[in-house]
């Protein structure tokens, strides 16, 4: 699509196309929207019962179970206090009244699906952030659809009710962090400027915790240091950042003072992952070293499957686990040579729970990642270069799971499991796969 030959504008009276960053140079800022699907399993669901729309009601992972997770909650559950994640015990004992419904997740991605082909009618830069949110790159399309980016927000609303029955939030900035940050700002169905001109004032008094990819563990250690606010960051010593959270810090400093330049990437671009991941939250809390290992191998074992899948394999790592208090710790390593076996990265999962967990302590969830995923081909070329000994030994196992994967894709993914997870996935459970780039 050609370039417009006059500068977009934010605001109907705004000019906000060139870069006022301290380099100069003219260059023309972008204009991207963040659109996030309000409530989203909750208000799928909501779409065939029009009875529950004003009283409160959740999703949650298996509403037989006290010990199940709530997974979405609708705007009047929200006014209970119901949040995201807490057993369902919790929330009931919030609000007695609360209407619980199971998930229905093919049916989301679906939705989800229907969704994001609405958004590429208006650009091909169209980069999913999980299920329910999009970022949209309209910088060179916006001249086509009036020139207000505003309105065309405010138009993307008004037709995902019409067509789809679903309610969003957009966020429009120059950049993807404060895009995201703008479609947060005011909830549901609302749209959100954040400007060259306001973005000081709108941004800065926001909480630290608000910032994309400000985790829980980062944002202990920033308080720790008297960073409670985005504003606190952006001020905070860059170097004295890094020292504090290495790489993370100063990206997360550079997010903090507007100058993320991250791309938004095509709708028609098909990426390899990056990582991938699978999380499950347990119908009871894991006790004891052999069932934290039993719930690493089984993670480990689906995660290996997906590698396979995707003909790719993992150079490094990640385990996170979360206790009963929903607390939440993760360690990450690099694995020499790459691999896709499930008894290499269960092995090196445990051996990083073991390294930061005491493995008597309960354990609420856990999640297993692939991480710095490279090509089949290109692991080959590695381990050669490496001279790996043991490469038939490899070989030999690969095939092996291999043939697993070939009687599961017959029998069903359960048909062949470790033997170590028996028992660990009985009941009620939540599975969550990850997919995409890592932080």
């Amino acid at each position: 699509m050609s370039k417009p030959s006059h500068p977009f504008s934010l605001f109907r009276n705004e000019q906000m196309c060139y870069n006022r960053s301290e380099k100069g140079g003219g260059a023309m800022d972008r204009i991207i929207l963040h659109c996030d699907l309000n409530s989203f399993y909750a208000s799928v669901e909501l779409r065939s019962r029009p009875d529950l729309q004003n009283v409160p009601v959740a999703v949650c992972g298996d509403p037989t179970s006290r010990h199940g997770i709530i997974l979405a909650k609708n705007e009047p559950a929200k006014k209970f206090g119901v949040q995201t994640a807490e057993t369902i015990w919790q929330a009931k004992k919030k609000c007695p009244e609360l209407v619980l419904l199971p998930p229905h997740h093919k049916l989301y991605r679906q939705v989800s699906k229907e969704v994001n082909t609405i958004y590429e009618q208006y650009t091909d830069l169209v980069e999913p952030f999980g299920i329910d949110e999009s970022w949209l790159d309209v910088t060179h399309t916006l001249h086509l659809f009036g020139g207000d980016a505003k309105a065309l927000a405010d138009h993307l609303r008004q037709r995902m009710k019409q067509e789809l029955g679903l309610t969003i939030s957009v966020g429009v900035s120059f950049n993807k962090v404060f895009a995201k940050l703008g479609s947060d700002y005011r909830k549901p169905d609302a749209t959100t400027v954040v400007s060259r001109e306001n973005w000081q004032r709108l941004v800065w008094p926001l909480p630290v915790t608000d910032l994309l990819y400000v985790g829980r563990a980062a944002a202990d250690t920033l308080k720790r240091f008297g960073v409670r606010t985005i504003g606190d960051l952006a001020r905070f010593d860059r170097e004295a950042l890094f020292s504090l959270l290495g790489r993370h810090g100063r990206q997360l400093h550079a997010y903090a003072n507007g100058l993320d330049r991250s791309p938004v990437s095509s709708a028609c671009q098909e990426n390899a992952p990056k990582s991938i991941g699978n999380g499950l939250t347990f119908p009871r809390s894991l006790s004891g070293r052999e069932e934290i290992c039993s719930g690493i191998a089984m993670l480990s074992d689906r995660v290996a499957v997906r590698l396979r899948r995707a003909g790719m394999k993992a150079a490094g790592v990640s385990l996170a686990i979360r206790d009963p208090d929903f607390r939440d710790i993760s360690r990450q390593r690099r694995l020499e040579p790459p691999t896709c076996l499930a008894r290499e990265l269960s092995q090196a999962a445990v051996s990083l729970a073991e390294g930061c967990w005491n493995m008597d302590s309960p354990v609420r969830a856990l999640t297993v990642t692939a991480l710095y995923l490279i090509s089949e081909d290109q692991a080959g070329v590695q381990l050669d270069l490496l001279g790996q000994a043991d490469a038939p030994r490899r070989d030999r196992l690969e095939r092996l799971d291999r043939t697993l994967d070939q009687i599961r894709a017959k029998y069903g993914r359960n048909a062949i499991s470790p033997a170590s997870s028996a028992g660990v996935c009985q009941g009620g459970v939540q599975e969550e796969d990850e997919e995409g780039a890592t932080s």
